[in-house]
Order: C-alpha cells, then structure tokens, then sequence
C-alpha cells in the first residue's frame, strides 16, 4: 500500500506525469490561423504538414484560443439532421476530431471532414473547422487524444506561431 502512494505521489510531482504543460518541444500540436483558413500539424519539433481549412461565417463562430483535443471518432453521426455516420450526405465527413472550446467535451467544436469539398478554404462553417476528408484521415491517424490545438488569427507563420508556443525546437 504505501508503495503504492509513493509511486502514485512521484508520478503526480513528475514533469512529465502529467504531461504538464503541453506542448513540449516535440509534441504533436495543431495549429489554425483563421486569417489564412490553414491548419499545421507540428510534430516532432518541425511544421510537418499544412492544411488548407475552412472557418466561421462570422470571426466570432470559430473560438480563438488554446484547446484539446478530447474525442475523435471515425464515420461521426450528424446529431442536427440525424444522418448517420459514413453516409454521403453526412456534413462531417469521415472523421471527427473533438476539442473542448468554450466548455464544451468535444462533442461540439472540432476538425472534421466534409460531403462538399468544395467548400475548403472558405468562410462557412458554423464553428467547426472543416478539412478535405484525406486530410482529416490523415491527420486523425497522427494525433492522439490530449493533444493542444491553437486557433489564432494572424499574419504570422507557422514556424513564428509555434516558436511562440514552444512547440519547436
């Protein structure tokens, strides 16, 4: 038992028990820019890929800040219209990836894919923010759940950006 606490107590004291302040040089990290409609995957110190994105209608839809991600989930059903998950009409294409904006679980604001894909680049979601469907594939396969997400609205890079967050080297 008292083994127990003191692993228990050293592993609540360690810096990386829990991951603390994320991100750490190194970790995966997302970042959107709503100025430019981008998203960058960082990881392992390195800007590894970008994204182009869709965003708000309105500046004030898509929230700005630091988030996690908390859910994702393959084939997402679509609670508003209640079409299921995998279906060719399902706005949200076949990946979600949940983070908790303004108090929420991940169950309202995230990353997802899209049945228009057209629509990629553009000023038009009601909050989310919306990838091409390989796109999220492919970034859902590379980030795990507890990951940080920044949604910021600037000029700067995404090297500068993340420099300003640590998240590289």
């Amino acid at each position: 038992m008292r083994l127990l606490f003191y692993t228990m107590l050293s592993m609540s004291l360690s810096p990386i028990w829990p991951l603390g302040q994320n991100p750490l040089p190194g970790d995966p990290f997302v970042i959107i820019n709503k100025q430019t409609n981008e998203l960058a995957y960082i990881d392992d110190g390195k800007v590894q890929a970008v994204y182009p994105a869709s965003t708000g209608k309105t500046a004030d839809l898509t929230p700005e800040g630091e988030f996690t991600i908390m859910i994702k989930a393959k084939d997402p059903y679509y609670r508003r219209k209640n079409i299921e998950g995998g279906a060719k009409n399902n706005p949200l294409g076949r990946r979600w990836i949940g983070f908790d904006a303004r108090g929420t679980d991940g169950r309202t604001y995230g990353i997802h894919g899209t049945n228009d894909e057209t629509s990629i680049g553009k000023f038009i979601t009601a909050g989310c923010v919306r990838l091409h469907n390989r796109d999220v594939e492919q970034l859902f396969d590379q980030i795990p759940i507890g990951t940080r997400v920044w949604i910021t609205k600037t000029s700067d890079s995404f090297v500068k950006l993340a420099k300003d967050k640590q998240a590289i080297r």
